[in-house]
């Protein structure tokens, strides 16, 4: 990130990041605290949440099915 684009960055809350991933506040503190959640970043007290590392966490989260401890393979590749 440069000086020049740092002023479109948009940082959401927890409420608002909860909300875009459709999970509670609780169940995303929960996860930063023990780990398996997103990426976030810390100013002072406040945690945010870039919107493109919410989009990743998802994707890497993503599963065949309920069996499955891997992410699905993208190309066919197993």
């Amino acid at each position: 990130m440069t000086p020049d684009n740092i002023e479109h960055i948009q940082l959401l809350t927890v409420q608002e990041a909860a909300n875009r991933l459709s999970i509670s506040a609780s169940y995303l503190n929960k996860l930063r605290c023990f780990g398996g959640g997103p990426i976030f970043i810390r100013l002072g007290k406040a945690v945010r949440y870039l919107p493109s590392d919410l989009d990743a966490w998802v994707e890497e989260n993503k599963r065949a099915n309920t069996a499955s401890t891997s992410p699905i393979c993208v190309g066919g590749a197993s």
